[in-house]
């Protein structure tokens, strides 16, 4: 069994919308010393640990959140987010996080993690802003869902699923930003493992869990977010449990708990559209 500890789109510095970043620091710290007690295996930080300003402005403000992320007593592992990526090199987190932030494939025993550390920046040139998924991330996904031996956990910042987004206060009219444009070839690539398999990711900003190929991708919701609070803070942590089935509670203002057991059953392809099929009869 792994327990790990994961906290995702801390977005420290000024209010931005929604997202309570004045809050940030004293919640992280609250974080990890519920962590230092729980003890879980590692922790895993998937994303957006500031809102972004400008190139000093954003060390600055990463450095005070690795400030605190140092006070851990266990192993921790960092994923950037679109806002870590704004005006900051990957180069740039790694100095100040003192972590290499390549994608990697951890060994926990019964199961391996696979941090996909995909390219998270927002690209604001032609022909449009947004995600774009570089070939060499996919293929490293698409390799390591092959050679997969036992059961597998893939964490990134940006979702895949393509879930739903209505409701989400950011991505319901902008549900081109809530994933990667080519997230159809990153949902292929998982179905090629042959082994049970589930995701996890932030970005999102909710709680959620989609089932897809019979791979489970969950998102946590913000350790700051408000839309889904009533302005306050959603103080959101979780604890992912990885054994036969994969346990995953969050703690604070918005819980939520689900037990999955991901299969090695993939799932019979869609059917073509309803007018292309009538029209072949």
């Amino acid at each position: 069994m792994t327990r790990i500890a994961i906290i995702t789109d801390i977005h420290h510095g000024a209010p931005s919308h929604t997202k309570r970043g004045d809050t940030a620091l004293d919640l992280l710290t609250a974080f990890t010393d519920w962590a230092n007690a729980e003890r879980p295996d590692l922790v895993l930080d998937l994303g957006d640990r500031i809102s972004d300003i400008d190139s000093q402005t954003d060390a600055r403000l990463e450095r005070e959140v690795a400030e605190i992320f140092a006070r851990l007593d266990m192993p921790v592992h960092h994923i950037c987010g679109n806002h870590d990526r704004d005006h900051l090199s990957v180069a740039e987190n790694e100095e100040i996080l003192g972590a290499k932030l390549d994608n990697e494939l951890i060994d926990l025993g019964e199961w391996q993690l696979a941090l996909w550390r995909a390219d998270a920046r927002i690209h604001r040139e032609h022909p449009g802003p947004g995600f774009y998924l570089p070939e060499t991330d996919l293929l490293w996904l698409s390799r390591v869902a092959q050679q997969a031996e036992k059961p597998m956990l893939v964490a990134s910042h940006v979702p895949m699923s393509g879930h739903s987004q209505i409701g989400n206060y950011y991505f319901q009219r902008n549900s081109a930003a809530s994933t990667y444009p080519q997230a159809d070839r990153a949902r292929a690539a998982l179905t090629q493992s042959r082994v049970p398999t589930a995701c996890i990711a932030g970005h999102v900003h909710w709680n959620t869990v989609t089932t897809v190929d019979g791979i489970p991708h969950i998102t946590q919701q913000s350790l700051t977010e408000s839309f889904t609070t009533g302005g306050e803070p959603a103080r959101s942590w979780g604890m992912l449990t990885l054994s036969d089935t994969v346990h995953w509670q969050v703690i604070g203002d918005e819980p939520f708990e689900a037990r999955l057991t991901p299969s090695t059953m993939r799932w019979t392809p869609p059917l073509a559209p309803f007018l292309q099929e009538f029209a072949a009869e």
